[in-house]
């Protein structure tokens, strides 16, 4: 289940909540006042890249530009 971020329009306290797909946002209650009246935000995802060298299918830009003359 995705984790989705939600702020109550009534005490406007924000709040993240474990929802099974898009059909139960409407059973989303404000654990802060208990409110049925919460938006759905637009969220970032985290993303964790590993290894020392530069990502695949990059290269340095310097070393790949053609800088000589015609």
């Amino acid at each position: 289940m995705p984790i989705f971020e939600f702020v109550c329009t009534e005490c406007e306290a924000p709040f993240e909540e474990l929802v099974r797909s898009s059909n139960y946002y409407d059973e989303v209650l404000c654990p802060s006042c208990g409110s049925d009246q919460v938006k759905k935000q637009i969220s970032t995802f985290a993303a964790r890249v590993t290894g020392g060298g530069p990502a695949r299918g990059f290269s340095n830009a310097a070393s790949s530009c053609n800088t000589g003359s015609v």
